[in-house]
């Protein structure tokens, strides 16, 4: 296969995935997995930034779609759509040649078996290049900021003066951070192996299991990895284990457990004494929790369950320490995950605040007296974070805030609300986190 059938080949099968997205709804994680195979791994980092940049920009690239074409295209005619904003992303913000993005793009038009469309794809791109292309309009906060409305103006309420800087977050790409098992190896050690790989590599106060390595690398690529010697999770997801376990822990629930990478760093803490029940409700994210705990070498009670329903899985004996990682909008997470841009609902979010409440409401009775139930969503809105915590205080007289940090060094990058703790997307790397430690009196 040549060249230009090779790349062109990747930029169809980038437009196809998007389309996925933008067109059905479907999640890009779910997509990338049923393509992975028939992608070449050499040619998977360049496939993967197409799909995710032009999710990223999705909101100014449709704009200048809409600028560039004499009139919309058909819907059945979306994967076309598609692949020209992977078109317009290579020539904006990549360093692909020109000729060599329009040449492979107008090529993927035929393989997508849209023949007709070639010469309009190349009309269109060329047409960017010799123009100057900016906002659809100097109001349009959809474009500018590249997010949709609804998003732009929660922020602006719930964060008035951060909004801009988590949009900016948002829409950067997001570093790769690394958890050292302590159990094997501490961090110290685990730079020395990682050798040249760790070029550039950084530590954070506050953090000593976290490594942010400079470029991200395959899990293939770090020493140990199989052994169960790293794992890869952002530094912000750490803070949840060591804050549960302050003060120890003995019997501990970890509720909505997947992929497991929190329960995984709670039996990296825990005492030899401990046991832990992971619960997750998704039986196809199961699979996920078993193959961490099994390539590190760690035991747990996985179950298949509800968190809001517990008297169909709990036995009956009280958990002196419970994790609460709750289903959200993942709004903290987006430059991660870029679709959510476009997955995520303003009416979701109400939805969603009545799921949080109502696991916080079950889990809260299986909380033994004194015991600590850490509350956690990768949000940044109010609705699900401390609006929840703070109304299930006000129906609770056996429960109090425990504001004690796990560490002094990350007070810097929390900012404190109302009720509970909230790290912001992009500060210091991190992604966006929302915590808040609950105790149950005796009251």
């Amino acid at each position: 296969m040549n060249e230009i059938k090779w790349g062109a080949r990747l930029r169809a099968e980038a437009a196809k995935a998007v389309d996925a997205v933008v067109a059905q709804g479907r999640s890009l994680d779910a997509v990338l997995g049923e393509l992975d195979e028939q992608i070449n791994p050499a040619d998977r980092p360049l496939f993967k930034m197409l799909c995710y940049g032009t999710l990223r920009h999705h909101f100014r690239l449709r704009a200048d779609l809409r600028n560039l074409l004499e009139r919309p295209l058909k819907a059945r005619a979306s994967v076309i759509e598609s692949l020209l904003a992977v078109g317009l992303f290579q020539l904006s913000d990549t360093r692909i040649p020109d000729h060599a993005a329009v040449s492979m793009t107008v090529e993927a038009a035929r393989l997508l078996r849209h023949p007709k469309y070639a010469g309009l794809v190349n009309a269109v791109l060329r047409n960017f290049l010799r123009k100057d292309i900016g906002l659809e309009e100097a109001g349009d906060d959809e474009c500018r900021f590249n997010h949709p409305a609804w998003f732009i103006d929660q922020l602006r309420e719930d964060w008035p003066d951060d909004w801009q800087q988590i949009l900016d977050a948002n829409n950067d790409r997001a570093p790769m951070w690394l958890r050292v098992n302590q159990k094997r190896a501490t961090t110290g050690d685990y730079i020395d192996r990682l050798g040249e790989a760790a070029d550039g590599h950084r530590l954070l106060p506050g953090f000593i299991h976290a490594i942010r390595l400079a470029e991200p690398l395959a899990v293939a690529e770090l020493p140990g990895f199989a052994e169960g010697d790293v794992s890869v999770q952002d530094a912000a997801a750490q803070i949840a284990a060591p804050w549960l376990l302050m003060h120890g822990g003995l019997r501990i629930l970890d509720a909505c457990a997947a992929p497991g990478g929190k329960t995984g760093h709670l039996l990296e803490l825990a005492s030899l004494q401990s046991t832990l029940t992971a619960i997750e409700l998704d039986t196809e994210r199961l699979a996920g929790i078993h193959e961490n705990l099994e390539r590190l070498r760690l035991n747990a009670t996985v179950l298949a369950a509800d968190a809001s329903k517990p008297k169909e899985w709990w036995d009956g004996k009280p958990f002196d320490r419970i994790l609460l990682d709750a289903p959200c909008s993942a709004s903290g997470v987006i430059r991660r995950h870029p679709d959510i841009k476009l997955l995520r609902r303003e009416t979701d979010i109400k939805a969603l605040a009545s799921r949080q409440t109502a696991m916080l409401e079950a889990l809260w009775p299986l909380l033994e007296p004194s015991g600590r139930l850490l509350y956690v969503t990768c949000s940044v809105l109010a609705a699900e974070n401390d609006a929840i915590v703070g109304d299930f205080l006000a129906r609770h007289r056996d429960a109090r805030e425990d504001r004690v940090l796990p560490n002094y060094n990350i007070r810097d990058l929390m900012v404190e609300k109302t009720c509970g703790f909230q790290v912001l997307p992009g500060n210091q790397g991190l992604d966006g986190f929302y915590f808040a430690c609950l105790e149950r009196t005796s009251q």
